[in-house]
């Protein structure tokens, strides 16, 4: 193999590659960049066995072949190389030899046939989304994906797809975040499961083109994402899934309308005093136009109080502070509809109008003041 390439666009290449290459495993070659030579380009590949990225270049391509080599190395060379240009080349007994202006390196590689085949994924309608729309649909849900491994499908996000709807939803046990957009879609209703880091790494690979759209193909294990000149592979995630749906509480005794910013900061203010070693449900009492905030921890108290419109029965409930931030902080709206029943409820966050988002948060037991 033999090609010559600009320093600068395969470094980046390789840097958007390298997130999906895996860090520490017993397989040597999937700590490595796949450099594919052939024609006028190259193909770039970092797959560790769940998480797949592919990528071309343009380069001047002197004798096709492949290599793979260490993905970490590999990505601080380039950073580091002097020149504009870098040319590579590789001999039968994978070594490679790395030079731009006066630099010389080299690097011992692995062969190709020692790397594992990406997936592929065949059949399904495809369904494209515009990225800025999709953006905002994984964060305003990612945040409530769960962290452990107790029920791995559950640190993934679920997509339900029927014509003209997507929704995405995300659960870990204390909380629940729903997404609903209405997208251009008329094949038949599919549901599937993606890994919370998947996404993550789809995000990243998005452009601030406002009219660049994303195309997802789903396959009965696999995923596969087409973003600009990327391919992002994933597998799936298998396992039973909540019934969101049952969760949602019907009954509401009492609703507050509230701006979403003063309520945030209000919190903040609050929970200067909850530390991760010192931890203490906010105490939240929704009564007569008001709703009064206060912590107490073993460093001393606060408190403070938002005004709200305010229908139905005081309520004296308590959160997790970080549930309710991350929460609010991904509302898109001025305003928010929360709606309670009860102290032993969950809390519902809505928008004022329409149902393009739901938040639901589980309470915390207060202890008598």
């Amino acid at each position: 193999m033999k090609f010559i390439c600009n320093t600068a666009t395969l470094s980046a290449a390789c840097q958007s590659v390298q997130r999906a290459v895996s860090a520490k495993t017993s397989i040597p070659a999937i700590e490595g960049i796949y450099i594919k030579a052939l024609g006028s380009e190259l193909v770039l590949t970092g797959y560790d066995l769940e998480l797949g990225i592919t990528t071309s270049v343009e380069a001047r391509v002197d004798e096709n072949g492949g290599i793979v080599l260490n993905a970490r190395i590999l990505c601080d060379i380039l950073r580091k190389l002097p020149g504009e240009t870098v040319s590579v080349e590789s001999d039968e007994r994978q070594m490679a030899v790395i030079r731009s202006g006066e630099m010389k390196y080299s690097l011992i590689g692995i062969s190709p046939d020692e790397y594992p085949e990406l997936p592929t994924v065949t059949g399904g309608f495809p369904i494209v989304l515009q990225q800025d729309i999709l953006r905002e649909m994984i964060r305003q849900t990612i945040f409530s994906v769960a962290v452990n491994e107790n029920k791995v499908v559950h640190t993934g996000v679920k997509f339900e797809i029927e014509q003209g709807e997507i929704k995405l939803i995300a659960v870990d046990g204390f909380r629940l975040a729903v997404r609903k957009e209405a997208i251009d879609y008329t094949g038949d209703p599919i549901t599937f499961i993606v890994p919370a880091k998947t996404l993550s790494e789809v995000v990243k690979l998005f452009s601030g083109d406002s009219d660049a759209t994303v195309s997802i193909g789903v396959g009965k294990r696999h995923i596969v994402f087409e973003v600009g000149s990327f391919t992002v592979v994933s597998r799936l995630l298998d396992g039973e899934f909540l019934n969101y749906r049952s969760a949602i509480p019907n009954l509401v005794s009492t609703t507050v309308r509230v701006n979403t910013q003063a309520l945030i900061d209000s919190i903040e203010r609050t929970s200067l005093i909850i530390t991760d070693k010192i931890k203490s449900p906010l105490r939240c009492n929704f009564d007569a136009g008001e709703i009064r905030i206060s912590s107490t921890t073993s460093l001393g108290s606060a408190n403070d109080k938002v005004p709200a419109e305010i229908t139905g029965a005081p309520v004296e409930i308590g959160f997790n502070n970080r549930f309710l931030l991350e929460a609010l902080r991904v509302c898109d709206t001025d305003e928010v509809y929360l709606q309670l029943n009860g102290s032993v409820a969950p809390i519902l966050i809505v928008p004022p109008q329409g149902d393009s988002f739901l938040f639901l948060i589980l309470p915390v037991r207060l202890k008598a003041e």
